[in-house]
């Protein structure tokens, strides 16, 4: 049994509140107590940490993360060792507030670097092993899976059936619809992203035309296998509501960046989670010109945030919006939300007793909060102090 690890004078951010001068009680890596309180009664435990006056909010459930593709391969065909990547990517993590990480593994195998089929298979393979050693936080997969690249099936089956997926995706880049309407985009995409010339884009683009029937049987297939296994499903980049559609059918309970307010609404009407991007909030923009996230989150279309490219935007977004929206219902779209989305609600999202101890310390508001504390599994795995002012202690 540890010792109790006690934090206090802080201002707890609760589903439906902020608790001021709060006092939040861990034992055992679970929460225990979270009420008013001071320092007197604080002191009789193991560990005490005086929050100063920070926020205390749930460690933020981050479910589409593309940072560790970009640490791995920080320029096209510059790769470094996963366990490299690893180790600095979660440094960073920690350090942007989350404590829960879905790492997004791409099989695409038409397209170049990482996102072929046997270099990402062996990606997740390595994360997973080294997920299952010392970490800083929680690592899990979101497998995406590119709908025209038929040759993955098989593969992501395989990893299905090992345990090696925590949340499978299906997209689809074809030029044409979704977020790329016009070719020149896709083009431009392709060539910024994987560092294509202009002789190699014809060769991609003819595979990616394939019978479209064929293309479904794929997806029902591996549909069908997550669902029994009892690993969510997500769409992305829908466009209309008959994708939508279609997707609910196949058992889709997450839309991921639907491109417009049409298919967002859809969505939600048929009971499924809405996810957008943080950079599109910090940003006041989508980068692809696609539905304002902002506009999503406050007419209800959209209830998650992820971090999709850049880690740190997931907090930045929460206090960009807590002006809107409210810090405790903004802070719920990056915990509470995404938690429950995957079936993590009751042990990850929130700071209610029972839960695991995963919380982190924000100091400053605006443009620029500061994570300068993060426990995960009631223990500390992160602190800042800069100088000339007070530190997390």
């Amino acid at each position: 049994m540890r010792d109790d690890l006690v934090i206090y004078n802080g201002r707890a951010v609760l589903p439906g509140q902020v608790l001021e001068d709060a006092l939040v009680r861990i034992r055992n890596g679970c929460i225990v107590e979270v009420r008013r309180g001071g320092p007197d009664g604080a002191r009789q435990a193991g560990q005490c940490i005086d929050a100063g006056g920070a926020y205390i909010l749930p460690g933020l459930v981050d479910l589409h993360s593309d940072a560790i593709e970009r640490e791995i391969e920080p320029r096209p065909r510059a790769v470094f060792p996963v366990e490299v990547a690893f180790r600095e990517l979660e440094k960073r993590l920690a350090g942007s507030g989350i404590t829960t990480i879905f790492h997004s593994l791409s099989f695409a195998t038409e397209q170049m670097g990482l996102r072929s089929n046997e270099t990402a298979a062996q990606v997740i393979r390595q994360l997973r092993k080294l997920a299952a050693g010392p970490s800083l936080v929680r690592h899990r997969i979101h497998l995406r899976y590119e709908i025209t690249d038929l040759s993955a099936v098989p593969v992501i089956t395989a990893l299905l059936e090992e345990g090696a997926v925590d949340l499978l995706s299906f997209m689809d880049h074809t030029p044409g619809q979704g977020q790329f309407r016009q070719l020149e985009r896709y083009k431009e995409w392709v060539q910024a992203t994987y560092g294509l010339n202009e002789e190699e884009f014809p060769a991609l683009l003819a595979k990616k035309q394939v019978d479209r029937t064929t293309v479904l049987e794929g997806v029902r297939l591996l549909a069908g296998k997550a669902l029994a296994l009892g690993i969510p499903v997500a769409s992305h980049d829908d466009d209309s509501a008959g994708r939508v559609e279609t997707a609910h059918s196949l058992g889709v309970t997450i839309s991921e960046f639907p491109v417009n307010r049409e298919a967002a609404g859809r969505a939600r009407e048929l009971g499924m989670a809405v996810c957008v991007g943080a950079p599109n909030v910090v940003r006041g923009c989508s980068q692809a010109g696609n539905l304002s996230a902002v506009e999503a989150i406050e007419t209800g279309a959209a209830g998650i945030l992820c971090s999709d490219y850049y880690p740190p935007a997931m907090l930045c977004a929460v206090f960009r919006l807590a002006d809107r929206i409210g810090l405790a219902a903004a802070a719920q779209l990056v915990s509470l939300r995404p938690a429950g989305a995957v079936g993590l609600a009751g042990s990850a999202g929130s700071l209610e007793p029972g839960g695991r101890a995963d919380l982190v310390l924000v100091r400053g508001e605006g443009v620029a909060p500061v994570v300068q504390g993060a426990v995960v599994d009631g223990r500390v795995v992160y602190t800042l102090s800069y100088r000339n002012c007070n530190g997390f202690s």
